[in-house]
């Protein structure tokens, strides 16, 4: 029975991080349409944190309250900061001004992330097939980011861009490794109402004239729809489905999921004229894939410990 319970939390925690990567996937385009025409990458941020905020804080009525002691709350800061401020500005921005492909590309790096902040912070061991791994997906970065320069081009990339995409999934994987244990202590509408409070206060005072003065200008409807799938889907219901993924599974299999995000990105960007695939493209992602389940494959500190005890094991029945 236990194993049974056990079997459905992990199935419920993969089917719902899937679900917000291919969210995500399905972000990339629409987003990158509605800020190219009538919307900007600040706007688009203060949309998302603002939207977040509100809906997490109005869906926290209807859900059972937590009492959440202050300590925790300022640790909440840190989180909305590399969680949600840093990450959705680099990555909304960086969007704006690169391809939907290369951003989604990138977003493919955060396990190599994950695993260096692991190494760093909670002392999981770097094997070789890691760093193989973390050699590759350096590789498949540096053609696209090469590709992009040669270019310099919303549909084929930018340096700029992808530098920003970058330094988000950068943002978002020192997130999982510093917070992965506040992450586990509340329910999802808790960490994300909190999260989203402190975001936009550090947002919404900084952009609030900006903003204003963009949505007083002539904007298509579409733009509005693109920016409303952006805010619930994308966000809303996205973090919703991550924190699910986060409170059973390990961060880097977390990032993992990233692989869906290109493959929806790319076939929506390519049928839709937004974005088009080069060779240059195709090789980069087989070197980034290839290099994150490297990363994937290979054993956490948990799994080298617990394959130590029982060689020991084995060692003293034998004895």
């Amino acid at each position: 029975m236990m194993n049974y319970a056990v079997n459905k939390r992990a199935l419920i925690a993969h089917l719902s991080m899937f679900g917000a990567c291919a969210f995500w996937g399905l972000m990339a385009p629409l987003g990158k349409d509605a800020m190219t025409h009538g919307l900007d990458g600040l706007t688009m941020v203060t949309f998302r944190v603002v939207g977040g905020c509100l809906l997490f804080w109005l869906t926290s009525l209807f859900v059972k309250r937590e009492d959440v002691p202050l300590k925790d709350k300022l640790q909440f800061i840190g989180a909305a900061v590399f969680g949600l401020v840093t990450n959705q500005c680099c990555y909304t921005i960086g969007l704006s001004i690169t391809s939907p492909i290369n951003a989604s590309i990138v977003t493919t790096s955060m396990p190599i992330f994950a695993m260096i902040l692991a190494a760093i912070i909670l002392k999981e061991p770097i094997t070789g097939k890691k760093a193989l791994g973390v050699l590759m997906g350096c590789s498949g970065a540096l053609i696209l980011i090469l590709t992009s320069v040669a270019h310099a081009s919303d549909k084929v990339g930018d340096l700029r861009g992808d530098l920003l995409c970058l330094a988000a999934q950068f943002s978002f994987a020192l997130y999982l490794s510093l917070f992965n244990p506040l992450i586990r202590r509340y329910n999802v509408f808790t960490i994300n109402k909190w999260m989203f409070f402190w975001a936009t206060l550090m947002v919404l005072p900084f952009t609030w004239g900006h903003v204003s003065e963009v949505v007083s200008q002539p904007i298509p409807q579409r733009s509005w729809w693109e920016a409303a799938y952006v805010v619930f889907f994308g966000t809303y219901i996205g973090y919703i489905l991550t924190m699910i993924g986060q409170r059973t599974l390990r961060p880097t299999v977390v990032s993992v999921y990233n692989y869906v995000q290109p493959i929806v990105s790319v076939i929506v960007s390519v049928l839709t004229g937004i974005g088009v695939l080069k060779p240059s493209h195709a090789l980069a992602v087989i070197l980034v894939f290839s290099g994150v389940w490297l990363v994937s494959k290979s054993r956490s500190r948990k799994d080298e410990e617990a394959l130590r005890k029982m060689t020991n094991d084995k060692d003293n029945k034998a004895l």
